[in-house]
């Protein structure tokens, strides 16, 4: 079985400062804005990987949801306990450098990890945990 990654999700509470985040701060490319029902979809993903999607949902996204499982969802958005995802980067220190002056909250400025990666960790607008990595050298 051959595998690739094709989508990933996160959640996001505001569609509009998500997408400032992502492609401002990040460098992401937008790849389609889809709305409806109330709900928003905002597709992204690295330039250099037309084939990976990251997209941006809107906390209401789901219409079979219940009322109470969307408050549970927002309430741990709000609180910061949603994974979101993990990049590469070849210079752990220059990204960091580069996302901390776009504003973004600063979770873990960057430290060489006993697991072989050199990393640190933001928040999104949305409060969701973003991590970038480098492989250290040997």
């Amino acid at each position: 079985m051959e595998l690739t990654l094709h989508y990933c999700y996160i959640t996001v509470d505001d569609g509009d400062k998500a997408l400032a985040f992502y492609r401002d701060a990040l460098g992401l490319e937008l790849r389609n804005d889809v709305a409806y029902g109330g709900a928003r979809w905002l597709t992204m993903g690295p330039p250099s990987q037309p084939d990976v999607n990251i997209v941006l949902e809107t906390v209401n996204a789901d219409p079979n949801a219940a009322p109470e499982d969307l408050a549970a969802l927002g309430d741990l958005l709000a609180k910061g306990m949603l994974r979101a995802v993990v990049f590469a980067t070849p210079d752990c220190d220059a990204t960091f450098e580069e996302v901390r002056a776009s504003g973004a909250e600063v979770l873990q400025e960057p430290i060489d990890q006993p697991y072989g990666v050199r990393d640190c960790a933001f928040r999104d607008p949305a409060g969701n945990m973003i991590r970038f990595q480098q492989l250290k050298k040997d």
